[in-house]
């Protein structure tokens, strides 16, 4: 962001409702959460409004990262009078959703894991929370043992090669499977390498907010698109595409563009003006903490074109 300021943009990093020191989102308990105030229009609408209070009509570019990707994606399909460009970060826009139902017994998807009352329950405790976090950051990072490939189609045989934290064990919570995934290498690696890239007291933000409020308005994000009919807001923009320039950019070591076969090419196909996948080497799925300079590099090269 200060390189962003320092070129003359006017830069905004903001939590969306249920992350963070949000307000105004419905914090009920589990059962009784109105899960419609995080349906995607309503994203879409926290982020105009917030562009408006800070005083401006258009927005040169919004930028997404995993989940943040949706928002930013909906904002560029929906509003291209405001929103000029959109760089995605991890998450491809893929137009329609397409969810994987087809998975073995004894596995689950984190997706479906996520929109359960035990997720919250199970990761919330502040008693080891630093631990899950740093776990979780690192094996999702290129430190860690990940080799993506592509898989074939959606089928329980396929998901199997995707990571625990994607296809889960059917027993275990994302705490106990980032637990069990983090072997002694494991540990030994991320002690040694994670810090260069999240410092601890970055970490410490992280586990101060969470502990502080839990992890289930962020989560409520998940039971809103694993509900088919909780995604009806968005059937207005069946059929449109993306008609901004949209830049894609992942970690080499990322398996997310390959939950989903051809990813690229279905991202390909719902833009109108798409400027193309940047690679970043040594980097896993936290590509803009990991590289920061190769991704400020990527923005900023996407910025000076038309």
């Amino acid at each position: 962001m200060p390189v962003l300021a320092e070129t003359g943009f006017y830069a905004v990093a903001f939590d969306q409702r249920g992350y963070g020191r949000t307000t105004g989102w419905d914090a009920s308990r589990f059962e009784g959460v109105d899960l419609q105030t995080f349906t995607q229009t309503n994203l879409l609408r926290d982020v105009i409004v917030l562009v408006n209070r800070l005083g401006y009509h258009e927005v040169e570019c919004i930028v997404g990262h995993d989940f943040g990707c949706v928002p930013a994606s909906l904002a560029a399909l929906s509003r291209h009078d405001i929103f000029h460009k959109v760089v995605l970060l991890g998450h491809p826009f893929l137009g329609s959703p397409e969810l994987p139902f087809d998975i073995a017994p004894e596995e689950k998807h984190y997706r479906w894991y996520y929109s359960t009352a035990e997720a919250n329950e199970e990761m919330a405790p502040q008693e080891g929370l630093s631990d899950f976090l740093r776990g979780y950051f690192h094996l999702k990072s290129a430190d860690a043992h990940n080799d993506p490939r592509p898989i074939k189609e959606m089928t329980a045989k396929e998901l199997e090669i995707l990571p625990h934290y994607y296809v889960m064990p059917l027993e275990l919570g994302m705490r106990n499977t980032v637990a069990q995934d983090m072997t002694g290498e494991e540990f030994k690696k991320m002690r040694e390498k994670s810090p260069q890239w999240f410092p601890d007291a970055e970490l410490d933000v992280y586990v101060n907010e969470f502990g502080r409020t839990g992890f289930q308005g962020g989560l409520n994000w998940y039971r809103v698109m694993t509900n088919p009919e909780l995604q009806r807001d968005v059937d207005v923009f069946t059929g449109k595409k993306i008609e901004v320039p949209l830049l894609y950019i992942t970690g080499t070591k990322d398996w997310l563009i390959y939950q989903h076969p051809g990813s690229i090419e279905k991202m390909m196909g719902a833009c109108t003006d798409f400027r193309g996948v940047k690679w970043i080497g040594d980097a896993g799925h936290w590509v803009q903490q990991e590289q920061p300079e190769a991704v400020i590099e990527q923005i900023l090269g996407f910025l000076s074109t038309r």
